[in-house]
């Protein structure tokens, strides 16, 4: 009986991890499949009839007959006052959603929508970009301002909307704006310049393996990962350092004339309540309170690129997923 019961329970493992095998297998030639079918494309949604119809969901359950007819009456009314208005006197609003990891690898989305968007906005429109990250790569970020910097350039309101965090490259990108708006916990600031690189040159001696890098020009290479690093090398990389967080300073500092480089540029971060005691951000607002405020006077637009990924990363992100699901079981 032992015996057909470790058997059993063997069948039942070997059908799970088959069934589990099985369900790969079948995922990844779908995604494949769905790879070459996708493109990419311009998504544009009118945040005006969400709001509207959320609020005439609410509505139609909280008020009683007659106020719900009334409150029906006067969306009619609203509407057959915004049909008068010509469309071209009505402000636009254009929502930007940008979230930034290390490598600010959804900048080649943002520079798509900014160009989509400038085609059609005029001076008295705004874009409204809801930034979230916490910096990386300089060149990166850098190219993120610049690609914000574009819309500046053409005289039309940029105002950047924090509601978790801006810090490091994502306040560079941030301190571009005219407005900068955050929620009273989001975390502001940290202008400062972090590198960290291990070394195991004393690993590999110890090992005795020797690691050989020949170079032309004098700092060509500085720190390194396997070779041995002297005092001449760390000077020269404090220094390349020193000179990033002059120029970052600078940046904010041309942005923002009005806070105390000196003061801010530490590499601290703050709060959105203590940020805005040292002109790092001008008002302590939501994105959701600014942009149902808006709504009233404006046409507000969300403008989204979205890029075909590779098939290589969709397994692989299927694959963290599925990993992912099971460890939490």
């Amino acid at each position: 009986m032992n015996f057909l019961s470790e058997y059993g329970m063997f069948l039942a493992k070997l059908s799970t991890v088959s069934l589990i095998f099985v369900i790969v297998i079948a995922a990844i030639i779908f995604i494949v499949i769905r790879a070459k079918g996708d493109n990419e494309h311009l998504t544009i949604k009118n945040i005006n009839e969400k709001y509207e119809a959320m609020s005439f969901m609410l509505n139609s359950q909280i008020l009683d007959k007659k106020s719900f007819k009334k409150y029906l009456k006067d969306q009619k009314k609203e509407h057959k006052q915004k049909e008068k208005e010509s469309s071209d006197e009505r402000k636009k609003i254009f929502v930007l959603n940008f979230i930034g990891d290390i490598k600010a690898s959804t900048v080649s989305s943002l520079r798509e929508e900014i160009t989509a968007i400038l085609t059609v906005a005029d001076k008295k429109d705004e874009v409204v970009i809801i930034l979230e990250s916490g910096g990386g790569t300089v060149h990166g970020y850098g190219l993120g301002a610049s690609q914000l910097k574009r819309i500046r350039d053409k005289e039309i309101k940029l105002t950047a909307a924090v509601d978790k965090v801006a810090a490091s490259g994502g306040y560079m990108m941030a301190c571009v704006a005219d407005n900068i708006i955050a929620a009273p916990f989001a975390i502001i600031g940290s202008i400062g310049v972090l590198a960290q690189i291990p070394n195991f040159h004393r690993l590999l001696k110890k090992m005795d393996v020797d690691f050989e890098q020949i170079t032309a020009g004098d700092y060509k290479r500085t720190l390194t990962l396997f070779g041995e690093n002297t005092d001449k090398d760390r000077e020269k990389f404090k220094e390349e350092l020193e000179d990033t967080h002059r120029l970052f300073k600078e940046f904010v500092k041309s942005s923002r004339d009005k806070v105390d480089i000196d003061k801010i540029a530490t590499g601290e971060h703050w709060y959105g309540k203590r940020a805005i005691d040292l002109n790092l951000v001008d008002e302590l607002i939501t994105s959701d309170d600014y942009l149902s405020a808006a709504a009233k006077e404006a046409d507000i637009f969300e403008v989204k690129y979205e890029r075909k990924k590779p098939v290589t990363e969709k397994i692989f992100s299927f694959g963290a997923n599925l990993l992912d699901s099971i460890y939490e079981r």
